[in-house]
């Protein structure tokens, strides 16, 4: 081995997936590995390239990936030394998704794809990495096994969570494949095929399949004149064919279709070939389920003109969160995903708003409140939105209130036709309550927060647990100073807060039994929002005001966050904490059974083990209320 190769596989040798093949693999390898050298500002690739005969592996110096998005180039991540890029030829066949830009001075090995994927097809440790990369973005490297960096995946337009969901949900494939017996002629079969406009067909025995043949194999065995047109359909199949369970995943069909070198995949009842064709998984199907990542939802709403555009992307991300929990990936992950995509529907409801009126008169902030301010909104449940603005001079207060209620009307009115129901208690920018100048939401907050029992018909808890979606993010910061500020010492607020949260009925009765709906359209269920999650959420919002921590409106942060500055209840907290994911889960998939809000559980319809899963996400309510009593004197408003 030259002297060259061998110092390439030294340096791989620390570096996974490479860390996991024998030396003699490594030198191997190292051997066909290209040495680039890059100057500084020289593209390697670049968005829609067609893609490399390689991937590539940072030997020194720092590579940008990075991304286009309406006109602005944004830097999606620096790969450094040891860090892998440009896997995206293993996976798919359309063109680069990135552009990877030397930094610095960087020295690069290009290592050619056809020489590593038999390492990838006989390493289950090399495949998992890949795997990994492509789910997590995990970076591993020799100083650090849990290292803040990432493996860098150029396949989609975000790689963090939105990644992670782009490799793990479920496919949408072919169920009627066609398919023949291995005694039919070549000919025949082949006629079929052009007849059914497609390019492949599953070769069964008593449904069974036992080969695969495609247009590839017509033109290779067929068209060279290797095997004769009358010849039997057993004799040019490929054999015996890969198989899949029908809800494999995207990341699941790329690897085995890299592991076992196939542009298709047979989708059969239970996985092997032993069972009945279910349907057929090409190359092409997962392109198109490459096309549906959250990535690239949020940059089609950036692109939507109309509410009817939205309102499809919604109902996509409806799609993707049902997909997820079947996949069983955790909620967390979930409600991340789907809150983005949240915001931006709800963003490009202003911003075409705007388009409407014209600039707005002064700047100004589009909060959103409640769930969707906490980034918990799954499902399709009403907006809660408030509207603030600068402060003007008073001849232009008027004009000035009126062009942002109509702003926040025609808005309201979007985000209705998208699926999000008008707030039946009106908390909206549309009502002229919620909607006023920075000076008059100080204040609202001030009277909220230093009197509040004077205030307690028009005070929502709703109101601080919010998210700017669009506007001035100063206005944002305002508001949170003036609640922290009054937050200081104000035993009354707490006090008011305290008895709010603690005023919400009961789960379970003395006896443990679920405490159901005794009447009315939701008779013998359980009311899981107002009974379970709601104490929870007002819990947390309590806790974290008082523990005067910034920043985190979401009700699972908030219980994480609070059992790190107070490790004392540490154990109470992460108990929440969990049983807030347990029952925003079982929520979610009541809603999307029923197609609502999922606030009304149907008891009879769950399985003995979902109940006891259920009743048990219940057990550390009763803690948290001692400790809040504990926490705070609950006596006025008692």
């Amino acid at each position: 081995m030259n002297t060259i190769a061998e110092h390439i596989a030294d340096f791989l040798k620390e570096y996974p997936p490479f860390d996991n093949l024998t030396f003699q693999e490594l030198s191997d390898i190292a051997i066909n590995i290209r040495v680039i050298n890059l100057e500084k500002h020289t593209v390697l690739f670049q968005n829609n390239d067609a893609l490399h005969d390689s991937f590539y592996v940072v030997a020194s110096g720092v590579i940008n990936l990075t991304t286009i998005a309406d006109a602005e180039e944004t830097i999606i991540n620096k790969c450094h030394e040891g860090d892998i890029f440009g896997l995206r030829p293993f996976f798919a066949k359309n063109n680069y998704m990135m552009t990877a830009k030397a930094r610095e001075e960087s020295i690069i090995y290009a290592i050619p794809i056809a020489v590593f994927r038999p390492f990838v097809a006989n390493n289950s440790d090399v495949l998992n990495f890949l795997l990994e990369s492509f789910a997590v973005n995990s970076r591993h490297t020799k100083d650090s096994v849990n290292s803040n960096g990432k493996v860098i995946s150029d396949t989609s337009f975000y790689v963090d969570q939105q990644s992670e969901m782009q490799y793990i949900q479920s496919l949408s494939y072919n169920n009627s494949p066609l398919t023949t017996e291995a005694n039919h002629i070549v000919k025949d079969v082949a006629i079929l095929m052009t007849e059914s406009m497609v390019d492949n067909i599953i070769v069964c025995e008593k449904n069974k399949p036992i080969g695969i043949v495609t247009a590839t194999d017509l033109s290779s065995k067929i068209a060279t004149g290797r095997y004769p047109i009358t010849e039997t359909i057993d004799k040019i199949m490929s054999s015996p064919v890969v198989t899949v369970i029908e809800n494999v995943s995207l990341a699941e069909a790329q690897l085995l279709m890299l592991k076992h070198n196939v542009t298709h995949l047979c989708v059969t009842k239970d996985g092997t070939s032993k069972s009945a064709v279910k349907g057929i998984i090409s190359e092409h199907d997962l392109i198109v389920a490459q096309a549906s990542n959250p990535g690239v939802l949020i940059k089609e709403i950036k692109r939507s003109q109309l509410p009817k555009d939205l309102k499809q992307i919604r109902d996509r991300l409806s799609d993707l969160i049902q997909n997820s929990i079947q996949k069983n990936i955790p909620i967390s992950h979930i409600s991340n995903i789907a809150s983005e995509i949240n915001l931006a529907i709800i963003k490009r409801a202003v911003e075409l708003s705007i388009l409407d009126l014209g600039s707005p008169p002064a700047r100004f902030a589009w909060l959103s409140i409640g769930s969707q301010g906490r980034k918990e909104q799954l499902l399709l449940t009403d907006q809660d939105s408030i509207l603030i603005f600068e402060d003007v001079t008073p001849e232009k207060y008027r004009e000035t209130k009126d062009y942002f209620l109509r702003l926040a009307k025609r808005t309201t009115a979007i985000l209705e036709k998208v699926g999000y129901e008008y707030c039946p208690n009106g908390h909206m920018g549309s009502n002229m309550l919620w909607c006023k100048s920075l000076t008059d939401w100080t204040k609202q907050y001030n009277s909220w927060m230093n009197t509040p029992g004077e205030n307690s018909n028009d005070l929502s808890s709703i109101f601080f647990d919010y998210e700017i979606i669009f506007g001035e993010p100063k206005i944002e910061e305002v508001i949170e100073n003036v609640i922290f500020k009054n937050a200081v010492n104000n035993t009354l607020f707490f006090d008011f807060l305290g008895n709010d949260a603690l005023k919400k009925n009961s789960p379970l009765s003395f006896f443990k039994k679920f405490i159901v709906e005794e009447e009315g359209p939701h008779k013998t269920k359980f009311d899981i929002k107002t009974r379970a999650l709601m104490p929870l959420i007002d819990g947390a919002r309590l806790l974290i005001l008082n523990a005067n921590i910034k920043g985190i409106k979401n009700t699972y942060l908030r219980f994480k966050q609070l059992a790190i500055t107070d490790s004392k209840n540490a154990e109470i907290y992460l108990s929440c904490a969990e049983a807030f994911l347990t029952l925003s889960k079982f929520r979610t998939v009541e809603g999307l059974k029923n197609d609502d809000s999922g606030q009304y559980i149907n008891l009879r319809e769950m399985s003995k083990t979902d109940k006891e899963k259920l009743k048990n996400a219940l057990t550390p309510m009763k803690d948290l209320e001692e400790l809040i009593k504990s926490k705070f004197q609950l006596t006025q408003f008692s």
